[in-house]
Parts: C-alpha cells; sequence; structure tokens
C-alpha cells in the first residue's frame, strides 16, 4: 500500500491544521499567565463535546483499531463487549463516581486518595501510575501506532516513532489538556469518518464479489454466510472462550477493568474534572457512551469482512491494514489521517496525564511545595517532553520481542485492576476502610494475580480478575475488622453529595439501555 501525492497532502494539510487550532486555542488573553489549573485541568472550563470527544479520542488508538480488528476476524462480534459494556460503566460513573470526585474538588486520582486514606497510599500509587504510564502504556502506545504505519505505509519503525512523539507533543504541549482536548472533536470526527468507510467498503466488496452491491446487502451475506461471527456470548466450546468467557463478560471481571479503566485512571478521567460543570461532565459522559455503541462499526466490523474477504490471513492483526487497502487513492489519506489521529490523541492524552501526576503529586508535594503556578507549567511541559522522549528510546528493546505486545499488557494491567478498584470502592462506601486495608488489597491484588497467572493458566483473564477482586475486598475488609478500626476520620460522607441527575441524562441513560438490550437480544 501507497500513498498518492494527492492522499499525502490530505495528510500533511490535517498534521498542519491540528497544530495550528491546538495553539489557537491554547492562547491566552492579554495579561493573563497560564496557571496549573489552566494547563493540567483547562482551567476547569470544558463542555460537554469536548468531554466525550476527548474520552473517545484518548481511548481508541492504535491497539485498539488493528487489535479489536483483528478479534473480530478471530472470534467476531463478541468482542464488541468490550465497547458495549463499557458505555453502562460510562453511565454509572457519570450517575455515582463523578459527584464524589467533583465534590471534593481534586486534580488527580492520588490527590483523591490522600483525601480518602492519606499520604502514603497517594504516594505509593501516584509512583505507580507514573511507571505504568510511562513504561507500559505510552511506550505501547507508539510502539504499536509505528508498527501499524509500517504496516500500511512501509516507513521505518524508526522513523515513524519519532513522527508520532513530535507530532504529538507539538500539539499538545503548549496548551495541555485544553489543546488535547479541544482538538479531539477533530480527532473523533476523522476516526469515524475514516473508520465508517474502511466499513462501507469492505462490506459493499463483499456484496460486489457476490454479483450485488451496497454495504447492506454485504452485512446480509456476512449473516447468512459466516453467522458464528455474530454470537456474543461464546459457548464453552468455543476456540476463543478463554478471551470471551460466556456470560462472565456480562456479569463478571469485564466489569472490574471497566471501571478502573473508565472510573479510576487518570488518563481518563482528567477530562470530567475539567467539566464546566457536573451537569456538563454527565453530558459529556452520556455523548462518549453513545459513541462507544458506534465504535464497534468501525474497529470490529473491518475485521468480520475481513474473515470473508481474506480468510487466510497470516496473522488476525493483519485484517484492518488488509481492509484499508480497498480505499482507493485519494481518500486513503483521509482514512490515514485517521488511524494517526486517534494514536496522536491517545500519545497526547497520556503525556498530559503523566506531567499532571508528577507536578501534582510528587513534585509540587514532595520536592517543591511552595512552587509557582508558572513553574509549575514549566514542569508539567519538561516531564511531558521527557517522559515521551523515555518511551521512544525503550519502545523497541522493550516491546520489539513480544509478537502479542498487546495481550502482554493487558496481562501486565490486568495484575493491577482488582486492587485498585477495591481501594477506590471501599474508599467511597465504607467509611471504615483504612489506609493500610488499601495498601494491603494494592500489594495482594500483584500477588494473587500472579498466582492465578502462574498456577491456573487455563482460567480465562477475565473470570480471573474478578475473582482476585473479590479475594481483595475480602482481605481489605479482613485487615479492617482485625484492626478494630472506627469511621475513618477522613471518611466519605455520601448524605453530604447530590447523586440526582437531569432529566437529559436520565433519557441519555435509558436510551443507551434499550440499544444495548436490543443488540444482545438480536445477537445473544
Amino acid at each position: 500500500m501507497s500513498l498518492s501525492p494527492l492522499d499525502i497532502t490530505t495528510f500533511a494539510v490535517y498534521c498542519v491544521l491540528l497544530v495550528g487550532i491546538a495553539w489557537w486555542v491554547s492562547r491566552e488573553k492579554a495579561g493573563h499567565e497560564k496557571n496549573s489549573t489552566d494547563y493540567f485541568l483547562a482551567g476547569k472550563s470544558l463542555p460537554w463535546w469536548a468531554i466525550g470527544a476527548s474520552l473517545i479520542a484518548a481511548n481508541i488508538s492504535a491497539e485498539q483499531i488493528i487489535g479489536m480488528s483483528g478479534s473480530g476476524f478471530a472470534i467476531g462480534l463478541g468482542i464488541a463487549s468490550y465497547e458495549w459494556m463499557a458505555a453502562v460503566t460510562l453511565l454509572i460513573i457519570g450517575k455515582y463516581f463523578l459527584p464524589i470526585f467533583l465534590e471534593k474538588g481534586i486534580s488527580t486520582m492520588p490527590q483523591f486518595l490522600e483525601q480518602r486514606y492519606d499520604s502514603r497510599v497517594r504516594t505509593v500509587m501516584a509512583i505507580f501510575w507514573l511507571a505504568l504510564y510511562t513504561f507500559v502504556n505510552l511506550t505501547s502506545i507508539l510502539w504499536l501506532g509505528a508498527l501499524a504505519i509500517n504496516a500500511i505505509t512501509g516507513l521505518d519503525l524508526v522513523y515513524g516513532l519519532s513522527f508520532l512523539a513530535v507530532f504529538s507533543i507539538g500539539y499538545s504541549i503548549y496548551g495541555g489538556l485544553k489543546a488535547v482536548a479541544l482538538t479531539d472533536i477533530i480527532q473523533v470526527v476523522l476516526l469515524i469518518i475514516g473508520g465508517l468507510m474502511v466499513s462501507f467498503l469492505a462490506l459493499d466488496q463483499i456484496a460486489e464479489n457476490a454479483g450485488g452491491s451496497g454495504a447492506f446487502q454485504g452485512f446480509s451475506i456476512m449473516l447468512a454466510e459466516i453467522p458464528e461471527k455474530f454470537d456474543m456470548i461464546l459457548d464453552p466450546s468455543n476456540e476463543h472462550y478463554i478471551s470471551l468467557p460466556g456470560i462472565s463478560v456480562l456479569v463478571g471481571g469485564l466489569w472490574i477493568m471497566n471501571l478502573s479503566y473508565w472510573g479510576f485512571n487518570q488518563y481518563i478521567t482528567q477530562r470530567t474534572l475539567a467539566a464546566k460543570s457536573l451537569a456538563e461532565a454527565q453530558k459529556g459522559i452520556a455523548f462518549a457512551a453513545y459513541l462507544k455503541i458506534l465504535m464497534p462499526l468501525i474497529v470490529v466490523l473491518p475485521g468480520m469482512a475481513a474473515a470473508m474477504l481474506k480468510p487466510d490471513l497470516a496473522q488476525p492483526d493483519q485484517a484492518y491494514p488488509e481492509m484499508m487497502k480497498l480505499v482507493p487513492q485519494g481518500l486513503l489519506g483521509i482514512t490515514f489521517a485517521a488511524l494517526v489521529a486517534a494514536i496522536a490523541s491517545s500519545l497526547g492524552s497520556m503525556v498530559n496525564s503523566i506531567s499532571t501526576i508528577f507536578t501534582m503529586d510528587i513534585y509540587s508535594k514532595m520536592i517543591n511545595q511552595n512552587a509557582t503556578e508558572h513553574k509549575k507549567v514549566i514542569i508539567g511541559r519538561s516531564v511531558a517532553c521527557l517522559a515521551m522522549l523515555i518511551a521512544v528510546i525503550i519502545a523497541r528493546p522493550l516491546l520489539g520481542n513480544f509478537p502479542q505486545a498487546f495481550q502482554f499488557i493487558q496481562e501486565f494491567t490486568g495484575f493491577f485492576t482488582p486492587g485498585i478498584v477495591t481501594i477506590f470502592l471501599l474508599g467511597f462506601f465504607w467509611k471504615r476502610a483504612t489506609a493500610t486495608s488499601a495498601l494491603v488489597a494494592a500489594i495482594a491484588s500483584v500477588v494473587l494475580s500472579a498466582l492465578f497467572w502462574k498456577f491456573m493458566p487455563g482460567l480465562p483473564f477475565i473470570d480471573r480478575v474478578g475473582i482476585v477482586f473479590i479475594a481483595c475486598v475480602v482481605l481489605a475488609i479482613v485487615i479492617t475488622l482485625i484492626s478494630g478500626a472506627k469511621e475513618q476520620s477522613n471518611a466519605i460522607h455520601l448524605d453530604n453529595i447530590d447523586f440526582s441527575t437531569r432529566t437529559s441524562f436520565n433519557v441519555l441513560s435509558i436510551g443507551v439501555v434499550l440499544i444495548l438490550v436490543a443488540l444482545y437480544s438480536v445477537w445473544w
């Protein structure tokens, strides 16, 4: 696959336009100097449409597009549960978790943990998230993004890594979260247009191969010829059951993974913390929920189509690049820009979160408690550049020898997920939960996950997460009870928090649930 001069021009215009808009929206009024709230929380002024678009742009990157299309090729529509269950999770977070965070006036997740527990928990989790985001998440987004660009254009991996790093820093470094969030609407529009184009052309090709035409006919042919690819709940006899263990997808460990990712992850929640108001944040979350329902059309359907058009692919992850070959020259530049937009927005969001945690939870708390607002912004920008440089340097040595890099990353982060969810849920809803029990839960999560992974390798990943979560909750409760702890002085009093939601949010939430009920009813 090669890009025509028109495709290259289209892509270049996108790059220049995005950087220009990012710097334009980041400008400050005369006489006002950007402070830490402006840089890390966009001045707490984000509108709902920017919040919703930015949540999706931060979430969808090369590993989702390439990886989930590959899963669509191998497994089928069942992999869409990751997207559709996330839509419900977002609504739960908007209704029950977000009011607590905004009432506390926090900037970071570690800051909340100090308010609820103590400084030990804040410091431990801040260091953990910095290490995870820099050495795992940021590095993997860069590496898998460079691999995707290499598969599509043949560009050398070193040049791909360098381009993604420079481009992402170029549009996000000056304005911080405001630049990232307000340009994410462009990124999401490109992602949707480019993704739907690939899906439409793939379905149309299926119809054309059968002597017909049109995406709807192509979809009907898929339903008739590969009905097994439309099973949402896999039977234990299915060879992919270990990846999607039946009903556990709806009632098991996937909930723990989603709650951790969408609710307690600085990389994601920073957008909602920057909202104009709680109502605005909740509207943004509802918008993101509907976009999550749409995502399988973009990231799963091309892989399913490839199962008919290219059934003999050597690797499932080749599915999306193969389907991109159907895009004619002249339009390929838009599709390629959509892929790069997904990667760049995730990179920009990740480095912004790294700089926020380091500046607010490490530098301002432990190194220079009297730092000026200007100094915090400078430190934030410097840390963002340093984190990106580290990721570029270690990406190939760290991940180059892992043929299943994305699966490895999922396994690694899954070791910590049960403990994180335990810490936050008990912190929210149990006034006696102590800092010691929180730290024990965090350690137990890693130890128990490693033991299950080592001695029960046949246990589905989703089931393991659910079992370890239950064990962490029980252990944290036992530790608290043994210590004789009573209600903690920094416990959260839920009766002081307004959990009521506006009619618009309630109506939108009902709509999400009804759509999902219909989808699962048709393709159970």
